[in-house]
This record gives C-alpha cells, structure tokens and sequence, in this order.
C-alpha cells in the first residue's frame, strides 16, 4: 500500500479505496530535494505542502543576529510546509531545508481545495490532522514557557525518540530552544540516571 494512502486512511473513518486513491494522487507532484536543498525560502510563497516519503527536514528562521531558530522538524508521512503563506497566499518569514537526501510529493494549494471537495476522506484526513496539530502546537507553547529544559528534553525523547538519530544535537538544541551545551549537559545527566 503506498504510504500517503496508508497515512490518510489511518486518519479518516471514510476510507480512500486504491481506485480512488489513483486519482487522488495525480494531484500530487513527486520531487526529490538533496540534502541541505530547500523546499522553501524566506520571503517566497509557501505554493506546495510537501509530505515527505523519504528523508528528514527543519523549519527555521533567522533572526536579526544571523541566528538559526528551528522550529519545527519533519520526517516520513509528515507535512512539511509553512501553513500561514500557504493559507494565506504570503511571504514566508521561514525556511525549509533537506537535513537528508528526501523524496516528497507536494501538494498545490490549489489541488489541496479540489481534493477537500471531492475527497470525502481527504477532508475528514485534513480536519483531524489540522486538529492534532492544534494541540501539539499548544502543547509545545505551555512546555516552552513553563516546562525546565531538562523537562522538555525527556519530552521530546518520550514523543519523538527517533528524532536523536535524524537530527544533528544542534539543531535539536535549537528546537528546545536551548543552547548546543545545555542540550549536551542535560543529555550526560540523562545517561548517569
């Protein structure tokens, strides 16, 4: 079973069936971005959701000091993407950039509204993951602001134990919104435990 129709079936309570699934996934473009490429660049439109069959990814920006702020991290059957330009048709403020050789199918924003009235599956798909992403995002904003960086730590390993193999340390470090240093303390405190 390919993986997109995997993915969205486990979501949905309607079922894409692999003859719909055919015409389905002709809305899709399938690219492969190398490793440190990028999919988006600041000040561009977000024009494609990307969901990502192979290989991992980092969204960040950069602040005015020429610093890296990662903000989100993506890796198989996830999307990839900043939502808001995609939305709303804007400059993104975010970059996007392979952290491994990727294979992606992306998603038009044009497409996704056709797909939303046609797809009965993909609409119910597309509102419980808009859900479930809510309350990650909410959950992350408590944790950032009132959770210690060795408690958002043990977070992010219980959530996302995959991630320390994907990911090199800093770019981790930048996501927790901690220092590379800190990031290594708390880990050595961690493995003495």
């Amino acid at each position: 079973m390919h993986p997109l129709l995997q993915y969205i079936n486990s979501y949905a309570t309607t079922l894409l069936t692999e003859k719909d699934f055919t015409y389905f996934i002709g809305h899709f473009i399938e690219k492969k971005i190398r490793k440190k490429q990028y999919l988006l660049q600041e000040g561009d439109i977000c024009k494609y959701m990307a969901f990502i069959l192979k290989g991992s990814m980092r969204k960040f920006y950069v602040d005015e000091k020429g610093l890296e702020h990662n903000v989100d991290l993506y890796v198989e059957n996830w999307w990839a993407g900043d939502r808001e330009s995609y939305a709303l048709l804007t400059p993104t403020q975010f970059n996007i950039d392979a952290c491994e050789d990727c294979e992606v199918l992306l998603l038009s924003r044009e497409n996704n509204l056709k797909l939303q009235t046609e797809c009965p599956s993909f609409n119910e798909f597309r509102l419980k993951l808009d859900e479930l992403n809510y309350i990650a995002s909410q959950k992350r904003i408590t944790s950032t602001i009132s959770n210690t960086a060795e408690k958002r730590y043990a977070d992010f390993i219980e959530r996302h134990p995959y991630f320390i193999q994907r990911f090199p340390q800093h770019i981790i470090a930048s996501y927790l919104g901690i220092t590379k240093d800190t990031l290594s303390r708390i880990r050595k405190r961690s493995l003495k435990k």
